[in-house]
């Protein structure tokens, strides 16, 4: 496949690039074996042998969205029950909906199917997903993820102790092998998929959180991640009430639980982390840390909103420590699927704490702790595609070609797709009618304008690994 246009990426923090007329070249195996200016020699040799998918003016090509914290079961009740403090909603409802999929498959398949077409609309590329304790509802998860199309990392919710009587594991040791009988299955039922492409769905150990897990579940599932090399999630430090409990129970926080266990590797996503610093002498030692070890944050600001109004998370204090950090949704205990949402939502925040920092501090001393626009797409994408440790998030030579198809405008009359607006770009098509005017290029104040203010209705199609997925 060859298909030229605009392509736009963020190569590293805060930092946008617009590829104005350029060919990218994917091979049957879906990734992308030559990417340049579509006008320099090798991209008009590859055009005169095959035609190329010419995107429309006012149209570009952006990496997907990776969504590293969603709770698929809880799409059940998405939207509604955040009238309560964290342990108490838990209990009062993420539990209940959870035992009920588990108890009903045909619901089960219902809600994971229209999950997997939300998010794809939604332009979500790569999932990292909370199931619940069955195994089989995990395996229905696993299978509409790959009916799909989309990258998924599927966790059979792993948990053995502070739980509703009638949802729990037996015991540490038979967590454990439920967890490593689950992954197995999902790995041999999805090693290859056709015309030689590489699996999407993928098991992740997923220890819900130190309070429901014991420490004999948690070093058993450590010593699973090392021995089968899977992929480890959880929540840490989220909120006050879940902090207070850890540390009132187990004596420590819930970071020194993890690591002790070894569950904080290159291969972890840890969500949240809102409340991690709370109890160092250095705010900045427990980012320095979770650096050495590769752990990578989940950001969820949407969710922390509701469960950590108290605190924010310290989300430019953790870039300067160099931490993998992406987005995450945090469905339901944040309302909305749309990763959009949650890089508003980032700004948002941090701009918050940055006005907390100048009233109190001074405007004239240390860093911003806001973030920009451009900074929190890049956590969308590339940052998101580094902590789930996948090639994705760039367009470049060797890279899986995973890419959503954004439409700012008409290109017969200028006039805004969607919610957007171009007032003055409407006047200069008016004048391409009646005079010789140049139409223009994209310029980062339309993509700005587009990530303020766009949704769906700008999104027109999606790959994953070559595959059309939607559009």
């Amino acid at each position: 496949m060859l298909i030229r246009g605009t392509f736009v990426q963020c190569p590293k923090l805060g930092e946008l690039v617009i590829l104005s007329d350029w060919l990218a070249a994917v091979d049957d195996s879906g990734y992308i074996t030559h990417f340049e200016n579509a006008e320099s020699s090798t991209s008009l040799e590859l055009q005169r042998v095959q035609t190329a998918l010419i995107l429309p003016l006012g149209t570009f090509l952006l990496p997907p969205f990776n969504d590293l914290h969603l709770h698929a079961p809880q799409f059940l009740y998405q939207g509604t029950g955040l009238d309560l403090p964290l342990l108490e909603w838990l209990h009062q409802y993420a539990f209940k909906a959870e035992e009920k999929l588990d108890r009903d498959p045909v619901l089960a398949r219902t809600v994971y199917r229209r999950l997997g077409q939300r998010l794809v609309k939604a332009g979500t590329g790569a999932v990292s997903l909370f199931g619940t304790l069955k195994g089989d509802t995990n395996m229905i998860l696993a299978e509409e993820m790959q009916s799909t199309g989309i990258r998924a990392y599927v966790g059979k919710v792993s948990m053995d102790i502070s739980s509703r009587p009638s949802y729990i594991e037996a015991s540490s040791s038979a967590a454990v092998d439920a967890a490593k009988a689950f992954g197995e299955k999902l790995e041999q039922t999805y090693s290859v998929t056709s015309q030689s492409r590489p699996s999407l769905v993928h098991p992740v150990i997923t220890p819900r959180f130190v309070p429901t897990c014991s420490d004999e579940l948690l070093h058993g599932l450590g010593a699973l991640s090392a021995e089968k090399g899977w992929r480890i999630q959880s929540h840490m430090a989220e909120s006050s009430d879940q902090v207070e409990w850890v540390r009132k129970e187990r004596g420590e926080d819930d970071i020194h639980i993890f690591k002790k266990h070894n569950l904080l590797t290159s291969r972890t996503i840890q969500a949240h982390c809102t409340f991690i610093s709370s109890s160092s002498p250095s705010s900045s030692k427990p980012f320095v840390d979770l650096h050495a070890l590769g752990t990578a944050i989940a950001h969820c600001p949407l969710s922390n909103i509701y469960f950590s109004a108290s605190r924010a998370f310290p989300l430019r204090e953790a870039l300067e420590a160099q931490i993998k950090i992406g987005l995450g949704t945090d469905i339901a205990g944040g309302y909305s699927l749309d990763v959009m949402s949650a890089m508003r939502m980032a700004v948002a925040v941090s701009r918050i704490r940055e006005g907390e920092r100048v009233r109190t501090v001074s405007p004239d001393h240390g860093k911003s702790l806001a973030i920009d626009w451009k900074e929190s797409l890049f956590l969308a994408t590339l940052g998101g595609a580094q902590a789930l440790g996948i090639d994705s998030g760039i367009f470049r030579v060797g890279a899986p070609f995973d890419a959503q198809q954004i439409r700012l405008f008409d290109p017969r009359s200028g006039i805004g797709a969607g919610a957007l607006d171009f007032f003055e770009l409407e006047m200069i098509f008016t004048k391409v009618h009646e005079e010789s005017y140049e139409k223009p290029d994209l310029t980062e104040e339309m993509i700005e304008k587009w990530w303020c203010v766009g949704d769906e209705r700008n999104r027109e199609a999606v790959w994953v690994q070559g595959v059309k997925i939607f559009g």
